[in-house]
């Protein structure tokens, strides 16, 4: 700032040297100029200063740290600040230019559609798992998905690519190098592939077997669509156009779970594949001419398995007396069900704040969220917030460090800061994350390594 005086002093003895008529013309030229520079140096100021409140915001929430799940990490050597990546986030607001460099300003909303490195000019945006606080577990895997183990791959979110558009195209490609690895096995098995999970990776992949007229099964322990089947009513799925097999191009730009879930479900019908709904795997061995596939129905003998199962794997129970009961369930399908009734949901992750705040919107129902820890730490600030605002207007209670002790038939008893209570319950629903086969995948041989934001 120290030196604009004598900028000045210099522009006005040039002009004054130049003459008049020359002065008139070079102002001409200079005026529009340095009005561009004014409100470009405003508008980049304006926007700094609002990046910096987000992250302020972000670290007072203590929300600042980046996710475990997939994220982007900044080379500020390399970053021009030219705000392309801030542009293309679908979901806003996540990335920030600050002092002329881009910045991971609001890390919990991050849901990794991964535009923002595409969009970047100079190649200076990576996308990584995990961060420096906390690991992720993820199986190594050759570039076609193979693990270090003949005939075993794994496709989706378990191998860290959670995003439904590149779920699906892993599937596909996962796949090809499926089917390119049978055509060379001589073993003589019933089964070519056993894809495990119907998820979005899962559903792609089957599809492909289907197409290629491969011997497969595929086993999904709940229904069509894995995780996306159990977001909220009317959730947006951010997605672009994909490669489904047999399918051909498919265009969406922004849609929601509903017609998500429709669409796949008309696919299914139209193409004739099969699933096998509601059969979970229990066990997978290794043996000398592929792999013998156990579950609580059957036993499938075959040349390979595609894992895309995604991270929540087999939900986590609670372990305490009663949760047999039918009352209790692990996901949420259908809010209406829950009309009148008194329902406790478990967790303090996205989707049990999801499912609170919209039971709670259904007529009649009296809705308890009951988490152990003192804070959402984990979950959306817009989840929390809607959950504060919810409790404020007495449409649900929220007990924070609490747990479950027991369910019976019509209640459920809780210890709580205050001692034990017991509420009257109808349904309960545990959103208490899922167990990874991870021990499995070690006991077959599979080398797994840890990400600590790493690619």
């Amino acid at each position: 700032m120290e030196k604009q005086p004598e900028l000045f002093a210099d522009i006005f003895y040039l002009l004054s040297v130049i003459g008049i008529d020359d002065a008139y013309k070079v102002l001409t030229f200079l005026i529009p100029i340095a009005l561009a520079w004014f409100i470009y140096k405003k508008v980049k100021n304006r926007r700094d200063q609002h990046s910096t409140n987000i992250l302020h915001e972000s670290k007072e929430a203590g929300l600042a740290d980046a996710p475990i799940s997939l994220h982007p990490i900044i080379d500020h050597n390399l970053c021009l600040g030219c705000a392309t990546c801030v542009d293309a986030c679908p979901e806003g607001k996540i990335l920030g230019v600050i002092r002329e460099k881009a910045h991971l300003v609001n890390p919990s909303h991050c849901i990794g559609h991964g535009a923002c490195k595409t969009s970047c000019p100079t190649d200076a945006i990576s996308l990584v798992i995990g961060n420096e606080k906390r690991g992720v577990d993820i199986p190594m895997l050759n570039p076609n998905f193979e693990t270090n183990v003949p005939g075993l791959f794994v496709a989706g979110e378990l191998g860290g690519m959670g995003l439904i558009r590149n779920a699906i195209e892993q599937g596909r490609q996962a796949m090809e190098s499926v089917r390119e690895t049978v055509s060379n096995s001589q073993a003589d098995v019933p089964y070519d592939v056993v894809i495990i999970g119907a998820g979005p990776s899962g559903f792609s992949a089957t599809l492909g077997a289907h197409e290629h007229n491969l011997k497969y099964v595929t086993l999904e322990q709940e229904t069509l669509g894995g995780t996306v089947a159990h977001f909220p009513r009317g959730k947006i799925v951010m997605t672009a156009p994909v490669q489904l097999p047999i399918v051909g191009q498919v265009q969406f730009n922004e849609t929601t779970k509903e017609i998500l879930m429709d669409f796949w479900q008309g696919v299914e019908k139209q193409t004739g594949v099969k699933l096998n709904y509601m059969e979970r795997m229990e066990s997978i061995e290794k043996t000398s001419d592929g792999f013998m596939v156990t579950t609580l129905k059957d036993t499938y003998h075959t040349k390979s398995v595609l894992l895309a199962i995604g991270r929540r794997g087999t939900p986590r129970k609670l372990g305490v007396p009663g949760e047999e009961q039918s009352k209790v369930i692990y996901r949420l399908a259908d809010p209406a069900e829950f009309q009148n009734k008194h329902v406790l949901i478990v967790g303090g992750g996205n989707s049990a704040l999801e499912a609170a705040i919209t039971i709670a919107d259904e007529p009649g129902s009296t809705v308890t969220l009951s988490y152990r820890s003192t804070a959402f730490a984990k979950a959306n600030p817009k989840n929390v917030d809607k959950v504060s605002a919810s409790a404020n207007g007495k449409k649900m209670s929220v007990l924070l460090k609490s747990t479950v002790k027991e369910i019976t038939e019509k209640q459920v008893v809780l210890n709580t800061q205050d001692g034990e209570i017991t509420i009257d319950n109808d349904a309960i629903i545990v959103c208490a994350g899922g167990i990874l086969p991870t021990p499995m995948l070690k006991s077959l041989g599979v080398t797994i390594e840890t990400k600590r934001g790493t690619a």
